[in-house]
Parts: structure tokens; C-alpha cells; sequence
């Protein structure tokens, strides 16, 4: 009998392109909150894979829904529909302002139609000159060569060439520079409504108003991104609904799937029949295994226990992080809303968020940082009471060694 090879993380370094630093430890698996490594060390998960295992690793109603769509089918292509994707398609209109679902596999997919969209409806109601799309610094919307210009993190999209065109950035929060810039030739404005890998910086209600009343007045639309935010993440199923503002398009996907990789672009009937056969596709989006988990997933999520145990969580979290804090002063502000939570570092600790990070894996909890300076925190949904204070027991450890060195 021979024994299994032992994959190790230096073969990371021999057979996969090194766009990545991942850390040292491998997991093999996930319970709830918790995983574990090839060494059977356990972890606390408050990072959930970025937002995306938003009912926590393995949970059953996503595990069910796998296993019985495996054994029914896997894959057709979009010269066909399927159930899932139909039954998913209705539930997401159900939950949003939306008419009109377009799947995809990932958010920079979702934000790609977005844009794609905007620019077409552009086109066919006022011309080619209307093609001028308005995003915000630091903002963060996925990969693609489209989607990461858009971005407003040069970093990201310098260095591949020219870039796609007709593409403008500002400051987050300043209505003042919005107006300023906006003309009849603005097609669309794409926003998160809560900046995620920009630091965790919510919108200010003035200026969320101001956007969606400058997009009305020059017959601009409002994109708004929800990959990060979506699905229940800030306490409702989507932010938007938490500001009193409602978009155009908005785009959604990371949590939408619980970790089975799906993204959607929603929109209204009116702006959806831009989009005519033919004008855009994706071999796998709605792929009926995909959207049998999602399915499970929004069902679970939009439950209203669900969605109001986000908010008492949040407040675990604050509370904790406040505890903390106390002790060992490294943090200015939490910022964020519901479990998208950043903790901001002082001035005398700037630049630190990766050796918080560090440290944490050390004492056996998984975080995340946006930026250098913010410790970033997205959990599971429904994470317990148990696993948030064994966490928060192990940051305290981690940033007292931290401290005290």
C-alpha cells in the first residue's frame, strides 16, 4: 500500500504563477467558524475566505444542495436554461428592486456586465459621446482589464498597456468633486456602497443622496457594487436597502455562493432589453450546481433571524474590539457596518495591519487587513457566541505580544 504524497507548500513555489504570497499553513478542512491546517491545528475563522463563507464552512443547507444537484446535473450551456438558475433568478428579484438577472462566475464578472451594460444603454439612447464612467479612489471592482481601470487603484491597473478609455476617479465622500466633474456625457457612476479594499470607509447619507440625484439629473445610471456588501453582509440582504437609495445595476457575488464560485448582475426590465442575444454570455454562468448552492444560501441568509443576528453580531465584535483596545491602545476606530468591520490603526501604529494579521495566524486566528493600515474582519453570518470570544481571546494575545515587544 503506498502512501499518499504529501502536498507540501513549497510545491506552491514550483507549479503555481507567483501572483500570490499565501502563508505557510495549508487548511484540509472547515467546520462552522473553524478550521483546521494539515497539522490538525485549529483556527478561528473571522476572515471567511473575504466575505465570501458567509454561513461558515460546510454548513448543511449548502453541503444538501450540492450533493442532490450533483446527481442530477452539472453543467448546460446558456442555448438552454435550467431550474436552478430560474428558481434563483425569481428569489434574487424577490429580495432587491431588481427585474432582471444576468449570471456570471465571479464578481469582476457581474461588474464587467455592469459596465458593459451602462455603456450600451449609453450608446443606444444618446449616443457614442455618453460614454464617460465616474468611480472612486480606492475603490476596488474586480480584475478583468475593465473592471480593475475602473478600480481606482492604479497599482492594479498600471502596467499592462493602454487602458480602456473615457474612464474618470475622485474622492470617496466628496459630492463637491462629483458634481464638479459630471456632465451629459457621464454614462454611469459605479460605487461600492461601503468601500471594502479601500479600507472599510462607509458613505456618508448626504453624499450617497447627492450621487443617485446627480446620476437622475444628467440621465447618468448608478452602478452600484455589492460584491463585498451583498447578501446579507451589513444586516441587510443588500446595503443599498440600509441607505434609502436604490441603483440601477448592481452587482453581486463573493457570499452569494458560500464559497461555490457565482456572481449575478441585477438590473431593471427597462435597461435589461439593451442587452439583446448575442450582445454578451458566459459558458458557466447559471450553472445549475452553482445555483443550486446559491439557491440554499439566499434562502438561509434572508431569513429575517438571520439578517437581524448580523447586527447583534456586529456588536459582539465592537464590544470585543473596544475590550481590547482598552488594554493595549493600537486601533483609532472600528469602523464599517454589520460583519464588514475594519479596525483602524493609530498613528503611532500605521502600516501595521499585516503584523496584526501575522501575529493572529500565530495564536490560531484568521483576519484580514484592507489596506496597511486597517485589520479587516468578515466572518461568517451566523458565527457563534463561543467561537467570536475564543477569537477575540486570541487577537488580545496576539496584539499584547505585539504590544509589549
Amino acid at each position: 500500500m503506498t502512501m499518499e504524497h504529501k502536498v507540501e507548500r513549497k510545491l506552491f513555489d514550483e507549479v503555481m504563477v507567483p501572483c500570490y504570497s499565501p502563508m505557510q499553513i495549508i487548511p484540509v478542512k472547515g467546520q462552522g467558524s473553524r478550521i483546521w491546517d494539515q497539522a490538525d491545528r485549529e483556527y478561528i475563522d473571522f476572515a471567511g475566505g473575504i466575505a465570501v463563507s458567509c454561513l461558515g464552512h460546510c454548513h448543511p443547507v449548502m453541503v444538501n444542495a450540492l450533493k442532490s444537484q450533483a446527481e442530477k446535473l452539472w453543467h448546460l450551456s446558456n442555448v438552454m436554461t435550467n431550474e436552478p438558475a430560474l428558481r434563483l433568478a425569481k428569489k434574487l428579484t424577490e429580495h432587491s428592486f431588481a427585474e432582471k438577472v444576468f449570471f456570471a462566475n465571479s464578481g469582476a464578472e457581474a461588474n464587467e456586465a455592469a459596465l458593459k451594460l451602462a455603456r450600451r444603454y449609453a450608446v443606444d439612447k444618446f449616443g457614442p459621446e455618453k460614454s464617460e464612467i465616474i468611480a472612486f479612489n480606492q475603490g476596488f471592482h474586480g480584475r478583468t482589464f475593465f473592471t480593475v481601470t475602473v478600480g481606482g487603484q492604479a497599482a492594479y491597473s498600471d502596467g499592462f498597456g493602454p487602458k480602456p478609455q473615457a474612464i474618470s476617479h475622485i474622492p470617496y465622500n466628496d459630492l463637491s468633486a462629483l458634481a464638479e466633474i459630471m456632465s451629459d456625457r457621464t454614462c454611469a457612476i459605479m460605487m461600492e456602497p461601503l468601500q471594502g479594499e479601500g479600507g472599510i470607509i462607509s458613505p456618508t447619507s448626504e453624499f450617497v443622496q447627492g450621487v443617485r440625484e446627480l446620476c437622475d439629473k444628467h440621465n447618468a445610471l448608478l452602478i452600484f457594487d455589492e460584491v463585498q456588501t451583498g447578501n446579507g453582509r451589513t444586516g441587510n440582504f443588500y446595503a443599498y436597502q440600509g441607505l434609502g437609495v436604490t441603483p440601477d445595476i448592481l452587482s453581486t457575488a463573493k457570499s452569494l455562493g458560500g464559497g461555490f464560485p457565482i456572481g449575478a448582475m441585477l438590473t431593471t426590465t427597462a435597461l435589461a432589453e439593451h442587452m439583446k442575444v448575442g450582445t454578451h454570455g458566459s459558458t458557466y454562468g447559471g450553472n445549475p450546481l452553482a445555483c443550486a448552492v446559491a439557491e440554499a444560501v439566499v434562502d438561509e441568509v434572508s431569513k429575517p433571524e438571520v439578517l437581524a443576528g448580523v447586527k447583534e453580531r456586529e456588536q459582539w465584535f465592537r464590544d470585543a474590539l473596544e475590550q481590547i483596545n482598552a488594554k493595549y491602545p493600537i486601533f483609532a476606530e472600528v469602523r464599517g457596518k454589520g460583519l464588514l468591520l475594519g479596525a483602524a490603526l493609530n498613528e503611532e501604529w500605521q502600516g501595521r495591519a499585516r503584523d496584526v494579521l501575522l501575529a493572529a495566524v500565530e495564536e490560531g486566528l484568521m483576519v484580514l487587513v484592507a489596506g496597511t493600515n486597517v485589520v479587516r474582519f468578515t466572518p461568517s453570518l451566523v458565527i457563534d457566541k463561543a467561537d467570536v470570544d475564543e477569537g477575540m481571546a486570541r487577537l488580545e494575545r496576539a496584539i499584547a505580544k505585539l504590544y509589549n515587544k
